[in-house]
C-alpha cells in the first residue's frame, strides 16, 4: 500500500495532544470584532477540542499524527 498524504490545510489547523485528543482554534475571531463582547473575544482566543463526533473525519485528514 502506498503512504497516505496528510491534508496540509488540516495539519496547519489541528494539533494532536499527547493523550490523542485534537486541539483546534475557534472560529469567528478574525473580523467584525466591534460588535462582539470583550468576554466573547477573550474566550475565542482559547483553544478548543474537536468534538468526538468529528474525530473520525479529522483522523482521516491527519493519518500519521
Amino acid at each position: 500500500m502506498p503512504k497516505i498524504k496528510t491534508n496540509r490545510g488540516a495539519a496547519k489547523r489541528f494539533k494532536v495532544t499527547g493523550s490523542g485528543k485534537v486541539v483546534r482554534s475557534k472560529a469567528f475571531a478574525n473580523h467584525i470584532l466591534t460588535k462582539k463582547k470583550r468576554k466573547r473575544k477573550r474566550n475565542l482566543r482559547k483553544a478548543g477540542l474537536v468534538d468526538s463526533t468529528n474525530m473520525k473525519q479529522v483522523a482521516r485528514l491527519l493519518p500519521y499524527h
